[in-house]
């Protein structure tokens, strides 16, 4: 039950983050999360958005050059610890995360980590076996 990212490549000028934002807004994508890595001369903005078809189609459109991905996102209580806890499972298991990120879902008191990992299955495994909840849309 893994969900689907969008990872956009930039370069690293002024504005290019705005024109990514406003081709979604103008297509009426919701971001749901974003995390950006940049060096002096690109970045890569990772997306988890509501609709990725249309914005995949969007972006390309306006000349981004997009790459769809497969991530796993997990619910987790939003206080002290909590990421540390499915950290250790995955150290225990000898699982590599590539990346992560976060985003906050502040009505429910939870957040969401979203984890590239080197072994999807294997993560996946190690989630679900230990009653982590896993979030397929959000």
């Amino acid at each position: 039950m893994q969900i689907k990212q969008i990872s956009v490549f930039l370069e690293n000028s002024s504005g290019r983050l705005g024109e990514v934002t406003k081709v979604l807004a103008d297509a009426g994508i919701n971001i749901r999360a974003l995390s950006i890595a940049d060096t002096a001369d690109f970045g890569i903005l990772r997306l988890i958005v509501d609709k990725n078809d249309e914005a995949i189609t969007a972006l390309t459109k306006a000349g981004f050059t997009t790459r769809l991905s497969d991530v796993v996102a997990v619910e987790v209580v939003d206080n002290p610890g909590s990421l540390a806890k499915v950290m250790e499972l995955f150290q225990k298991s000898k699982v590599n995360i590539e990346y992560l990120y976060a985003s906050l879902e502040g009505k429910t008191g939870k957040a969401v980590i979203i984890f590239k990992l080197e072994n999807l299955e294997q993560g996946l495994k190690i989630v679900t076996d230990n009653g982590l909840s896993v979030v397929e849309k959000f």
